[in-house]
């Protein structure tokens, strides 16, 4: 009775600790999860607020650009500058609208020097600070420059005035005031403070936060290091989410920051009657707890010694003892479910001791049993050979005969692979279609030969149903002591020469040395691809397309480039397969064609008129809901469905030809341009091209580079377009890179050249500056 009391006073105790810790774990975790509510909901008003002071920002700067650029078409102003004339140049920007007059204005001389400014501080004649920087971020693509003037932050934009040739550069400035401020604090419910330093010294602050606190700002604006992330600290007794921004640091000893801040302790008080009532309740409940726990260790600690003795008896391996408890309540049931439970766990634990080592559907060993075998091996020093091979049409398989074929086509290969072993031998399925063979005590000679006999035995016909087929199998061998010594070491290269069999001429491949590391930059580029279009690794250069009927641009090719953070530029040649085997190609394509998209829209907003071509992949071709898509982005941006053009290859549309057809007159109906790309090195026919709903045809660049009169590729060039032209296709030769292939294609009445004879690919900037000067010049 003693010890009975005692064990009742002991598990009421540990439920009560138990209770009591739980219910001030749960009370603390609140608090400590509301106030993290309160820093997540700041830190998000403040990434937020940021993201509107971007925003804000680059709408100012493109209101002042295109102020700056209908003051630069303005005639009156281009004689004025062309003149000299102070006077005159000061009344054109006197008449130039509200748009003009908020904002400062300077003229500068092709050398820097200020011709007219509508701020005191500059004269004629005196040489602007700020020129140089100004070429460099117009070199650089910028739109946009911010500088401190005049001991206050500047916002500036600047265009060249252009009579027949530049003749002067203009500069309009936009102040970053206190009146700014307060527009971003209306909009993001953050206090904001400017300050600019020149050269160590602090300029005029401008800020939301009351005259009082300005000093404290100020020490807060210079002291602190640019961060992009926030931090909280105590700002004249109130906890505050703070972050220091640098807009702007030219390099001319300029240096403007922005002071972000978001109150904390009010948004906490708000929470204060939800924690005393949370107390409240937690008190109640650990009254409650406290008497069921008293009366459960009462129920408990009869029945007890049974399940204890019989759960000794079960840990130390015997499993034929019956638990005797008496009574029918949950202890009876228990003992009940103690007894099936012995019963199970014998049969289990036999079935488990086969099952970890051997593969459930095939029956043979297991990754983790062929990595103890070859561990021994090695151990022993026994030369081993390990083959690696996979069934490269798994895919096909699955998706011909489903998961039934796919079962039978892997017994057949386990049955194949174990007629071929020896005594010392181990076949292993380490994965869904890829099995590993140890032979040991051979060599490489007789591996290959093993590695022959067994190919010839797995790609022999197999019958599933009522059909046929034969595996695609490819096999990469490694050795022990030559390629490894290690067990880990010796399968990834096993794997890496199968990898390679399978991208190569051929069924079998030995590991060569060295090859880890373009394995190792493989898989690089295909964990990083997934994220560099988020990440802003991605971007599109544009190559011009000349009307040679005409002799000018409408239309240009966009083409991805990737600039990987540690690799450098990655050359599309190695990273659009990837993704196409990854199965990443869609995400990038639908990248390409919403850019491509907002860029047709943004040059259309600026004057420019461009058809872009886009290139799209087999992968984009089985999607039914393409089209869609790409309406919904032309409808969200304002692009007419005519100013795009999708090039699709010859061998995208021979994989599934029904298919692209389909997809491909979805897109017609939708207004969009197609356009066969590399014609001549693919299967098209002219039957084919009869029923494809394409308006262009583009001769690849492998014909058209070194064309000549009499050689056969004119033959073929020419052959081309005057076929192309009998179906009422254009044509488009690419490749284009001496003048003799430009004279060639203008004779035989082809429509279009691409190549770097005429450009190469150019960014979003530059090909604009290109466009703008090859239509001045017309």
């Amino acid at each position: 009775m003693t010890w009975r009391h005692t064990f009742q006073t002991r598990i009421a105790g540990v439920l009560a600790l138990l209770l009591l810790v739980v219910v001030a774990a749960t009370y603390f975790a609140v608090q400590a999860a509301t106030s993290r509510a309160v820093e997540n909901q700041a830190r998000a008003q403040l990434k937020t607020g940021s993201q509107v002071f971007e925003r804000l920002l680059d709408l100012r700067g493109r209101r002042l650009q295109y102020g700056l650029d209908w003051l630069t078409a303005d005639g009156p102003f281009v004689s004025a500058v062309a003149e000299g004339n102070s006077a005159s140049i000061l009344d054109v920007l006197e008449r130039h609208g509200s748009g003009i007059r908020s904002s400062e204005v300077l003229v500068l001389g092709l050398d820097g020097t200020v011709m007219v400014s509508t701020l005191p501080g500059f004269t004629r004649g005196q040489v602007f600070p700020y020129a140089e920087a100004l070429r460099r971020a117009r070199r650089s693509g910028l739109q946009m420059l911010i500088v401190a003037m005049d001991q206050r932050p500047y916002l500036l934009v600047q265009d060249e005035v252009v009579d027949t040739t530049p003749i002067a550069r203009v500069v309009m400035g936009f102040p970053m005031d206190t009146l700014f401020a307060n527009e971003l604090r209306s909009m993001s419910n953050l206090e904001v403070s400017f300050l600019s330093m020149r050269n160590g010294h602090v300029g005029q602050l401008f800020s939301t936060q009351p005259d009082a606190y300005q000093a404290t700002v100020i020490n807060l604006l210079r002291g602190a290091r640019p961060d992009p992330e926030a931090h909280i600290h105590r700002f004249y007794g109130e906890r505050v989410l703070s972050q220091v921004l640098t807009l702007a640091n030219t390099g001319e000893g300029d240096d403007v920051r922005v002071l972000l801040q978001s109150p904390l302790d009010h948004a906490l008080e708000s929470f204060a009657p939800l924690d005393r009532q949370f107390l409240g309740i937690a008190l109640a409940v650990l009254v409650v707890s406290l008497a069921g726990a008293l009366f459960l260790a009462r129920r408990v600690s009869r029945p007890l010694n049974a399940l204890v003795d019989a759960a000794g008896r079960i840990g130390a391996g015997d499993y034929r003892t019956p638990v005797r408890v008496r009574g029918h309540d949950e202890f009876g049931l228990l003992a009940r479910a103690f007894n099936a439970m012995q019963s199970g766990i014998a049969m289990r634990e036999r079935q488990l001791a086969h099952n970890a080592l051997h593969d459930p559907l095939t029956g043979l060993p297991n990754r983790a049993l062929a990595m103890e075998r070859l561990g021994s091996a090695i151990s022993a020093r026994r030369p081993v050979a390990l083959l690696y091979l996979g069934i490269e049409n798994y895919r096909a398989i699955n998706e011909g005969f489903g998961p039934e074929g796919v079962e039978d086509m892997l017994r057949e290969a386990s049955r194949c692979l174990s007629m071929s072993l020896l005594a010392s031998d181990t076949a292993a399925r380490v994965s869904g279609s890829e099995f590993l063979l140890l032979l040991e005590n051979i060599g490489i000679d007789r591996a290959v030969a093993r590695a022959d006999r067994l190919y010839a035995l797995l790609t022999e016909p197999q019958r599933i149903g009522n059909d046929e087929l034969r595996h695609e199998v490819s096999i990469g061998i490694a050795v022990y002591p030559n390629d490894g010594q290690h067990v880990e070491e010796l399968i990834s290269r096993a794997a890496i020469a199968r990898h390679d069999a399978a991208m190569l001429p051929g069924y079998l491949q030995i590991y060569q040395q060295d090859r880890d590391l373009a394995h190792q930059r493989q898989i690089t580029l295909i964990r990083d691809l997934r994220r560099a279009a988020t990440e802003g690794a991605l971007h599109l250069c544009y190559q011009p397309k000349l009307d040679l009927k005409h002799g000018q641009v409408r239309q240009a090719e966009a083409l991805l480039r990737w600039q990987h953070p540690s690799l450098g530029l990655v050359s599309p040649a190695e990273f659009i397969p990837l993704a196409e085997r990854t199965g990443s190609m869609a995400s990038l394509t639908h990248w390409v064609i919403e850019e491509a998209i907002r860029q047709i829209a943004e040059w259309a907003r600026r004057g420019l008129l461009i058809q872009l071509s886009v290139n799209i992949s087999v992968d984009d071709l089985a999607d039914d809901d393409l089209a869609i898509r790409v309406t919904t982005l032309l409808a969200q941006h304002g692009v007419h469905a005519e100013q795009l053009l999708f090039e699709i290859t010859e061998s995208a549309i021979m994989h599934n030809p029904r298919q692209a057809l389909s997809v491909l007159e979805q897109l017609r109906g939708c207004g969009i341009s197609l356009s066969v790309d590399d014609f001549g090195t693919g299967y098209s026919s002219l039957a084919q091209l009869q029923r494809l709903p394409v308006q262009e045809l583009k001769i690849d660049q492998s014909f058209v580079r070194n064309l000549d009169n009499e050689g056969g590729d004119g033959v073929i060039v020419r052959s081309t377009i005057e076929m192309s032209h009998n179906l009422g296709l254009k044509v488009v030769a690419e490749g284009v890179e001496f003048e003799p292939s430009l004279k060639l294609l203008k004779q035989w009445n082809c429509d279009t050249a691409q190549g770097y004879l005429i450009s190469r690919p150019l960014n979003a900037m530059a090909f604009e500056m290109w466009m703008r000067r090859e239509r001045a010049a017309v």
